[in-house]
């Protein structure tokens, strides 16, 4: 319980409901103590001038000292002070606590000259000796308590209340998007990636939302590549396997003779399947990082010009007219020239694939602001717009019969990215469903 959220946040209230009622109670006990030190002086200092006028019109009546020594006591009593009065010689005649008549007295302080009321001649000095106030501390502590600490002690409880209260409201408001995260969290954990967090809060723990959702997106979705992938991946293996199977069972059955035909088909399906496992093994390279690239300054138009005159037999079979539109001159980019070549390879045989008898397909290449631009657009079937944030993806393929015969093995466009990539480039694709599609990519020139 001490661990909660609740607990903590009332302890927090509580504290500072003490301490600000700890302070004010504490500054209005030191202001009542210094009033109360201030009245007492200023009484003190009343009482005092009101015994020396008595004294004084005493003096002016009897013109003598004698017989002042009764009033002095009573005085003394009545004020709780000492009062000791002495001739203009010294001589002590009179004093409240009776121990000095007759002597002479010297004050470590010195005391107030007796003037007559009538006449400017002294008739005396009188000594008055102040006893400490009476106890200041417990005065201005029942003052305090005792006109405030009612208000104080409701005003107290009344806190609380309201601190209850806010903390039940805030704990509720802090802890509900907290709470959700916590039992989305375990579905995760068990594998459940549908889970989503509600909160229209505007602040951090909306943010934090927010941020939990878009996790759980891309966990949901890389979760769901993943089994696509895996599922993909049996699919292209079992494919080629099996026809290697069946053939290796029709000859050993002696069905099909082992002739130059069937060793070709053969080479085939095994050329399929070490295809497909190159593929894999340069995308694992290339999300870590270990791909080996020898980078050097390369013409790029003469890397189109080579790759286009390499397929233009499989244009030809399906009457594609397949072409470059390039400037006169290009920079060099500095570029691992087989990578280059397997991007520019992947997304022709990606348009060539994609696009039907009679159309066209173009690469163009251009300059702009230090870097160069390729571009390799089709007249073929186009890409639906839902899919376009997906084409990259591995095993990612519009056509989800995955017919081998135009899918391939659907890591093309992903590989092309990585390499692309890799050389510090970005690669985009714009399409328009019926019309067609233009890849594009970019290579950083040299300074």
């Amino acid at each position: 319980m001490t661990h909660s959220l609740n607990f903590r946040l009332l302890i927090s209230f509580a504290l500072v409901i003490i301490v600000i009622i700890g302070s004010v109670f504490f500054f209005t006990y030191r202001t009542t103590r210094s009033e109360i030190s201030q009245v007492g002086e200023r009484l003190e200092t009343l009482q005092d001038r009101r015994v020396q006028i008595e004294l004084s019109r005493y003096y002016q009546f009897r013109g003598t000292w004698e017989g002042v020594q009764p009033l002095v006591v009573q005085w003394g009593s009545m004020y709780g002070r000492r009062i000791i009065l002495t001739d203009n010689q010294g001589t002590t005649v009179a004093d409240s606590d009776g121990k000095l008549l007759g002597s002479s007295y010297i004050s470590e302080t010195t005391g107030q000259p007796m003037m007559p009321l009538i006449g400017s001649e002294p008739i005396g000095v009188l000594h008055i000796i102040h006893g400490d106030l009476p106890d200041l501390n417990r005065a201005a502590l029942q003052i305090t308590y005792g006109t405030i600490g009612r208000f104080f002690l409701w005003g107290g409880l009344l806190a609380i209340a309201i601190a209850l209260l806010l903390t039940f409201i805030l704990s509720r408001r802090i802890l509900a998007p907290v709470k959700a995260l916590t039992g989305a969290t375990r579905q995760f954990g068990k594998g459940d990636f549908s889970s989503r967090v509600n909160s229209d809060d505007k602040g951090e723990l909306g943010e934090l939302a927010r941020s939990f959702n878009s996790m759980a997106d891309n966990l949901e979705r890389t979760e769901r590549l993943r089994r696509n992938m895996v599922a993909d991946v049996a699919h292209e293996l079992r494919t080629p396997l099996s026809n290697l199977k069946g053939y290796l069972e029709a000859i050993s059955d002696g069905v099909v003779k082992p002739d130059e035909a069937t060793i070709s088909s053969l080479t085939e399906e095994a050329s399929s399947l070490s295809r497909l496992v190159e593929d894999l093994q340069e995308l694992s390279l290339a999300d870590a990082g270990e791909l080996k690239m020898i980078m050097q300054p390369e013409d790029i138009s003469r890397l189109i010009k080579e790759t286009i005159i390499a397929l233009q037999p499989k244009a030809a079979e399906k009457n594609i007219a397949l072409s470059a539109d390039l400037p006169a001159t290009l920079p060099p980019v500095n570029i691992d020239s087989h990578r280059i070549k397997q991007v520019l390879n992947n997304l022709l045989d990606n348009a060539l694939a994609h696009t039907g008898k009679e159309g066209r397909i173009n690469v163009t290449a251009r300059e702009l602001e230090g870097k160069v631009y390729i571009s390799v657009a089709d007249t073929g079937e186009g890409i639906p717009p839902q899919d376009l944030p997906l084409i990259f993806e591995r095993f990612y393929r519009v056509d989800k019969s995955r017919a081998r015969a135009t899918g391939g093995s659907g890591l093309g466009l992903t590989i092309a990215k990585r390499l692309v990539e890799a050389h510090g480039g970005t690669i985009e694709v714009k399409s328009i469903q019926g019309q067609g599609s233009t890849f594009t990519f970019n290579l950083p020139a040299p300074m």
